[in-house]
């Protein structure tokens, strides 16, 4: 499994069970990041770098998937795919070393492995409306 891949999936795993357990973000990655075995040194900072990412801008990022997310109050999302969605638009939004077109990949990837069946196409569909609407009309301007 490719690094980032694997950042990915343990940050998901992160966030979930933040969520699952009403920790905070961070504390909750520090304990699974000291309990995990061994975890690569550039996995580690990915990972980390993503978190904090997550957890420094989680109520933009959720204000971002409520107004694309049409009919679907966050709330009433499954937290996987919630967690995912949260993943790929810190990444879409706030990173410029990954392209797009692999965060939306990486991000439908992990809702088919860990949500249910309709999960890939509906991360899908949102992080495709938020990469056109705002991270392309950035570009543009």
């Amino acid at each position: 499994m490719r690094k980032r891949t694997l950042a990915r999936e343990y940050a998901l795993k992160i966030l979930y069970q933040a969520e699952m357990t009403r920790r905070e973000i961070l504390v909750t990655a520090q304990q699974f990041l000291s309990e995990e075995e061994v975890i690569e040194d550039n996995v580690r900072e990915f990972v980390q770098r993503l978190i904090e990412g997550v957890a420094t801008h989680c109520e933009t990022i959720d204000t971002h998937i409520s107004q694309y997310a049409a009919n679907w109050q966050l709330k009433r999302m499954a937290t996987i795919d919630r967690n995912i969605l949260r993943l790929g638009v810190y990444e879409l939004m706030h990173t410029q070393d990954i392209p797009p077109k692999v965060t939306i990949n990486e991000a439908v990837e992990l809702a088919k492995k860990y949500g249910d069946l309709e999960s890939g196409k509906f991360v899908n569909g949102i992080l495709d409306k938020i990469h056109k609407t705002e991270t392309l009309s950035k570009i543009v301007q």
